[in-house]
């Protein structure tokens, strides 16, 4: 990854640091009503994260399974949820937060960073860690061309992240808050047949 990705995106279509959202009737699987923000787009593909589906499992429950002692400065973070990033590697973390930190793996994201070494995990354990945290297990991935194809068949439509969108709103709350930013009041309104943003 690259710390301006939208340079090396493909054509037109620069989708790094964008919210994707999952159009009814035309993605399918484990990805279906997803909002997916957009870590990385380049010529050689995209790597994104489910902001949208929380897990079972708390962040306290996920600190406790990397036994990292938890202090009681962790507060209300521990039962915040950890979500399904997306169905590749997901046995893999991946923390999403603002401010942007240098940690041992992390990419800077614009004003947020997305990093994948335990640090920043160790950090949130003693209340230490980024004001604003997303933690997700797994990853939405795109071979070369692929999101671009995708696009063209308007199975996404996209909109520009916010930090509120990001790190501020319920889960169940962020597709309908990103189709409000492209006009569209409701997900009702859609149909298979509308074109991307």
């Amino acid at each position: 990854m690259t710390d301006n990705p939208r340079s090396e995106s493909s054509g037109d279509l620069a989708l790094s640091q964008q919210l994707l959202l999952a159009m009814p009737g035309k993605v399918m699987g484990s990805l279906a009503n997803t909002v997916i923000y957009v870590c990385e787009h380049t010529d050689q593909g995209a790597l994104g994260l489910v902001i949208n589906r929380p897990t079972d499992l708390t962040v306290g429950d996920l600190l406790k399974r990397l036994d990292l002692p938890l202090s009681l400065e962790i507060g209300a973070r521990e039962q915040a949820p950890v979500f399904f990033g997306g169905p590749v590697q997901t046995d893999r973390g991946f923390v999403l937060h603002r401010p942007a930190h240098g940690y041992g793996s992390s990419i800077r994201l614009g004003d947020i960073a997305l990093t994948t070494s335990r640090d920043v995990l160790q950090d949130v354990a003693v209340g230490k860690g980024p004001e604003h945290v997303l933690i997700t297990l797994g990853y939405a991935g795109w071979g070369a061309g692929q999101l671009e194809d995708e696009m063209s068949q308007n199975a996404w439509l996209n909109v520009a992240a916010t930090h509120q969108i990001l790190f501020e709103m319920p889960p169940e709350k962020r597709y309908e808050a990103a189709l409000a930013q492209l006009g569209i009041e409701s997900s009702v309104m859609l149909s298979g047949d509308v074109g991307h943003a």
